[in-house]
């Protein structure tokens, strides 16, 4: 299983990657995407959406069934990757690649955990 060291996870596994400034990118973990199969359809946030931390911020269709993802931070959404909307197997090819939002942080984040917390999580999960 891919876990990035440079990457903060979630529980629901999402992962956030700091840009410039206070802006992150989230996306689906290489443990999420295994787990639900093809991804089919995406259904992003818009941008300038509020967003808080713990609440749906979009959801994927497999073939399997429609998941929701979970916000790992709070903010405003700033830009969602659109390539997603018409390709959401990139997420099945390239995780840490397809992010799917970039939000400006209205607050520090808490309770994200490092790559050896995530992969204790995973194990403890099996």
């Amino acid at each position: 299983m891919n876990i990035p060291a440079e990457l903060r996870y979630t529980r629901s596994h999402e992962w956030v990657r700091q840009l410039e400034g206070n802006i992150v990118e989230i996306g689906l973990t290489d443990h999420a995407q295994d787990a639900l199969g093809d991804l089919v359809f995406v259904n992003l946030p818009q941008v300038e959406d509020a967003v808080a931390a713990g609440d749906t911020l979009a959801d994927v269709e497999s073939v399997k069934a429609v998941s929701d993802v979970y916000s790992p931070v709070s903010g405003r959404v700033v830009e969602v990757n659109e390539e997603l909307l018409d390709a959401p197997q990139r997420i099945n090819e390239a995780p840490y690649e397809a992010w799917m939002a970039r939000i400006e942080l209205s607050a520090e984040p808490e309770g994200l955990l490092d790559a050896a917390e995530y992969a204790k999580a995973l194990e403890e999960e099996a």
